[in-house]
């Protein structure tokens, strides 16, 4: 069973307070064998990706669930080893436990039209 509810991603301002920035995703708890493992819905179109940039825990696995509403993209975040496919109407889950902290770029790997080089994202990577 899924349970959904929105919120507002959150980038570590000190080590107990947080700071929500621009950006909007879907945090989906679902059950899984090991535990609670959290979903973060990400969604592509002309040329962005919502929500732009994103945060986890280091060593917390976590679901990236990848959408297009238009075209064909990708998202690629090689510092994680982060790349999946983005088909328009189909959804892509992505299994990620990162290793280390820092924050990661990524961009989309499939060319997409004239603005597909703005198409930028960062994951943080918080202890």
């Amino acid at each position: 069973m899924r349970i959904k509810a929105g919120c507002t991603l959150v980038l570590l301002a000190s080590a107990f307070a947080v700071v929500g920035f621009s950006g909007r995703a879907q945090d989906t708890a679902s059950a899984s064998a090991a535990g609670n493992v959290r979903t973060i819905q990400i969604q592509a179109k002309k040329f962005e990706f919502e929500p732009s940039e994103i945060t986890l825990k280091k060593d917390q696995p976590v679901t990236l669930e990848l959408t297009s509403e238009d075209v064909e993209h990708s998202l690629v975040v090689p510092g994680l080893g982060i790349h999946g496919v983005m088909k328009k109407g189909e959804t892509t889950d992505v299994a990620v436990t990162p290793p280390k902290t820092g924050d990661f770029k990524g961009k989309c790997g499939k060319f997409c039209g004239m603005g597909h080089g703005k198409m930028h994202f960062v994951v943080h990577v918080i202890n």
